[in-house]
């Protein structure tokens, strides 16, 4: 994780903040498990009707500090993201997955032919463990440690990063917006850019402000939009979207939004203006530092 940034204007991120904050006693308490469904919802409130914050993909390791009414206190390894979740979405120990899913979506067969029933699903990003391969017809499959079947080109061997995080989040075009969603089947703003450069082999804080605070470096960018890199974050408050690049003329920026209520691209200054009528301008940009787009 970068440290947090103490620039003016931007946020800052507090140690005891509580989305990413263990007291002492709860991290002793803590014990190693993994998420074993597709992804599981979590919440910081106990109750199971609260809101969403965010999500955590299949295969992902997590700590677990305690369990009350049937609900899991938890701090997600990965972002350090602290809420409760259902506890029977949880199997004790660690998961050390062989290959992630490296699609926006993938389903699962109870054997390697893709005219059975499937049995399951999985997001972009969720961590299986391979144990065998096998062919059916030309289609060829990798069978998991569940003994199911999945495409094999569907996967990429833990290690093997996409080179640009930008490509990857243009591949969760159109996908729904859902407040506090983290995968491929609804996703928000900053949920993008988290699973994104997670598949570019960074992993960032979870909330639009922390990654705001913890994410590149601050930089200058012209009014009219058009010295934007590609993989700068344009951030709001509340908000932030990922600099495309030049498309038919002019600087794009790709973002979950619930103005179209999906993963959209459009023109950055159009996309200013219209945000800025109804809300307020950009707080800045930043240039993640580890893509080879400057930053210093």
């Amino acid at each position: 994780m970068n440290k947090p940034a103490t620039s003016p204007g931007w946020p800052q991120l507090r140690e005891d903040d509580p989305r990413l904050h263990l007291s002492g006693a709860e991290k002793q308490a803590a014990q190693p498990a993994w998420v074993t469904r597709f992804f599981v919802d979590l919440k910081r409130k106990l109750d199971p009707e609260a809101g969403l914050d965010t999500q955590i993909l299949h295969g992902e390791n997590v700590f677990k500090v305690e369990t009350v009414d049937g609900r899991a206190k938890i701090q997600a390894r990965r972002n350090g993201y602290v809420g409760w979740v259902p506890e029977d979405a949880l199997s004790e120990g660690e998961r050390t997955p062989t290959h992630f899913v490296c699609v926006p979506r993938t389903f699962l067969y109870p054997g390697a032919d893709m005219k059975l029933p499937r049995s399951g699903y999985r997001s972009l990003g969720s961590g299986v463990v391979v144990t065998d391969r096998a062919e059916t017809r030309g289609t060829h499959y990798t069978i998991l440690d569940s003994g199911e079947a999945v495409i094999a080109n569907h996967l990429a061997a833990a290690g093997d990063h996409a080179a640009d995080y930008v490509s990857v989040a243009e591949t969760l075009l159109r996908t729904p917006y859902l407040w506090g969603g983290s995968t491929a089947f609804g996703i928000d703003c900053s949920g993008l850019v988290s699973l994104a450069m997670q598949m570019a082999g960074m992993d960032v804080l979870r909330d639009s402000d922390m990654q705001a605070a913890t994410i590149g470096k601050p930089v200058a960018i012209r009014p009219d939009w058009s010295d934007l890199k590609r993989g700068d974050l344009v951030f709001w408050r509340g908000h932030v979207a990922i600099a495309q690049g030049e498309i038919g003329g002019e600087q794009h920026l790709l973002h979950a939004n619930g103005h179209t209520m999906d993963v959209t691209s459009e023109p950055a200054a159009a996309a200013v203006l219209r945000i800025e009528h109804l809300y307020e301008k950009p707080i800045g940009v930043r240039r993640p530092e580890c893509l080879g787009l400057g930053g210093q």
